[in-house]
Parts: structure tokens; C-alpha cells; sequence
């Protein structure tokens, strides 16, 4: 089993940058593929960004290429969302994922079923 809890939610005004953290723990050797993904309130959730074990690539969401970048520390085991040039429309629980397939473009990155553990979700508030 893999445990995920992230950190580094909150409230802050339009423009303004936050940096959200995902740790992992437990046998995070099986993992392939970290994401971040999004629930705004009466809507489904969406793909923010992916990365993968090696860092060596990445895929984001075009609502927030240029605004948004993730990262991982292996030494930490951290997966973090560096959320620049914030908006309203951003305001949603932000989730971090984890999955045990390799990250490329012929999968399915951006759905939720690519990914087999999650995290218990950290809010962000946009305020305008």
C-alpha cells in the first residue's frame, strides 16, 4: 500500500502563488506515475499535471501550462504543485495521485483510473 497526504492548501487572492506538497509513503518503490488533479464543486475531477518517478517527464493541463509546474524530491519522496498567477476559477480540492504504470504519452495520464492511490485532498481558494 502507498499513503499520500498533501499539505499546502489555503486561501489567497487572485494573482497571488501557492505550492502545494504530496509525501508518499509505504512502498512507494512500486510507483511509476504521480499526478495532482482538481474538484471544483459540482464538477467532476480534472488532470492538473503529472510527473513521472524519474522526474523525467511531465505533462500538465492546458488550463494551467504557464501558471502551474510540478516537481518531485526522491529524497523526500514529495511530489509538489508550484501554483503561480492564481484565479478564481482555480479554486477546487486539489488531490494527489499515484500510480504504479509508466508514465508516456501512449496512456491515459489524465484519467483517474491510471492512477491506484490517492490522497485525502487539500483546499484552494481563489478569491478575486
Amino acid at each position: 500500500q502507498v499513503q499520500l497526504v498533501e499539505s499546502g492548501g489555503g486561501l489567497v487572492q487572485a494573482g497571488d502563488s501557492l505550492r502545494l506538497s504530496c509525501a508518499a509513503s509505504g512502498r512507494t518503490f512500486s510507483l511509476y506515475a504521480m499526478g495532482w488533479f482538481r474538484q471544483a464543486p459540482g464538477k467532476e475531477r480534472e488532470f492538473v499535471a503529472a510527473i513521472s518517478w524519474s522526474s523525467v517527464v511531465t505533462y500538465s493541463a492546458d488550463s494551467v501550462k504557464g501558471r502551474f509546474s510540478i516537481s518531485r524530491d526522491g529524497a523526500k519522496n514529495t511530489v509538489d504543485l508550484q501554483m503561480n498567477s492564481l484565479k478564481p476559477e482555480d479554486t477546487a480540492v486539489y488531490y494527489c495521485a499515484a500510480g504504479s504504470r509508466r508514465l508516456n504519452a501512449y496512456v491515459n495520464y489524465a484519467g483517474v483510473n491510471f492512477y491506484e492511490y490517492w490522497g485525502q485532498g487539500a483546499q484552494v481558494t481563489v478569491s478575486s
